[in-house]
């Protein structure tokens, strides 16, 4: 099923956008994941080819033109969570299947790798990128809340979104078109459905 997405931000698609040295941008999780974790081509589900050049690509353009870029506090606990579970699935794909709870605790060997992987990934992130930091308390939960009722995002996304409202950021560069019905950001992509649901209603820009 074709998603609908309503879009209310401003997106603009990085594939023909040129970064400028003021910019300032928060990279979703999904661009460090295919930045950062050399496996990720091997998962049951690996990602399409746009996924692994475009945004590497434009990440990288970014840093060269002399912008700032910024990981979440929530990065680690989203990054960590995709790389044991394509892990997970390299193994399966060599031994059969196997629960998570069973992999995670007991395959010795397997947990020294996953912790490598994950350390890898992102250390690379934090020579990269300043964090983001947003304090989840009672203010906070709060302003998600009221945000989840307006904004088809998930739950990690509504402290992401809360961290970049409380340090001023306003572009982010994702592959996830949920951040495209947020009001008053700009979100830098390539996932071409999101760009044509823009161009349709009129929410594309060009710089």
């Amino acid at each position: 099923m074709a998603i609908n997405f309503l879009i209310r931000a401003e997106v603009v698609d990085l594939r023909s956008d040129t970064p400028k040295s003021e910019d300032v941008f928060l990279v979703d999780t999904n661009v460090w994941y295919w930045m950062t974790y050399s496996r990720a081509s091997f998962g049951a589900h690996p990602p399409a080819y746009y996924q692994t050049s475009h945004y590497p690509g434009y990440t990288n353009a970014v840093l060269g033109a002399g912008a700032k870029i910024f990981q979440s506090g929530l990065t680690l606990a989203e990054l960590a969570h995709l790389i044991e579970k394509v892990e997970r699935e390299i193994y399966e794909a060599a031994h059969g299947s196997i629960k998570p709870k069973d992999y995670r605790h007991n395959l010795s060997v397997e947990r020294i790798r996953v912790n490598a992987e994950i350390q890898a990934a992102y250390g690379l992130v934090r020579t990269l990128a300043d964090l983001l930091v947003v304090s989840i308390d009672n203010v906070t939960v709060t302003t998600a809340l009221h945000r989840l009722q307006t904004e088809q995002v998930d739950g990690y996304d509504l402290f992401i979104l809360e961290s970049m409202r409380s340090h001023g950021v306003t572009q982010v560069i994702t592959d996830d078109g949920d951040y495209t019905t947020v009001s008053g950001i700009r979100v830098f992509t390539a996932n071409q459905n999101v760009i044509q649901a823009a161009r349709t209603q009129g929410r594309l820009v060009t710089r």
